[in-house]
Order: structure tokens, then sequence, then C-alpha cells
């Protein structure tokens, strides 16, 4: 079977973590969605390294942490996009060196 690329986990899960917050006004909420993305793509990431897992983990909170300083310059939906596409590609580098195309069988 084959295994879905993470980006296509992880962008999912940081829109849907905003449009949750957003909807909600809950930003624990918003953070479960994020957090589902991430636990669907860090045990591929973890079994290549486990500080390399971290690392991606790190990178895409800090990225969505990022994207609230730069909604106040920008307006909320073109940060989001923009650190949505940025956590994206964190992930697919992420794919790349653990090894893993997203294509070939698991």
């Amino acid at each position: 079977m084959p295994t879905i690329p993470s980006p296509a986990l992880i962008a999912p899960a940081v829109l849907g973590g905003y449009a949750v917050g957003r909807g909600t006004g809950n930003r624990r909420l918003a953070g479960v969605a994020l957090l589902a993305g991430l636990g669907a793509a860090l045990p591929r990431w973890g079994r290549r390294s486990p500080a390399l897992a971290a690392a991606l983990a790190l990178g895409t909170v800090g990225l969505v942490g990022a994207s609230h300083p730069l909604s106040k310059r920008v307006g909320p939906w073109p940060a989001v996009l923009t650190t949505t596409a940025a956590a994206a590609a964190l992930a697919g580098v992420g794919d790349h060196l653990a090894g893993r195309s997203g294509t070939a069988g698991s």
C-alpha cells in the first residue's frame, strides 16, 4: 500500500488547525488538529532518526507560531498559507531525509 507523503498530511493539519482555531476561538483545539498531522508524519521520520523527527516537529510548530506575527503584517490567510507552504516543504525535506518518497510501499 502506498504511503501518503508527509506534506499531504502536514498541510491539511496546519490549515485545519487554523480553521478550527478561528472557527471556535479555541487555540488548544487548533493545536489538536496540528498534532494529528504531526502524529501521522512523526513515526516515519522517527524511524530514520528521533533527532530528525524532533527537529521537523519543532520546525513545523515554529512555523505555525511564526504565522501569528506575520498575520499582523500581511493578514491572517496570507500568513497561514505562507507558513503552510513552508511547513509542507519542510515535511517534504523530512521525507527525503528519512528515505521515503511517499510512492513506495511501507
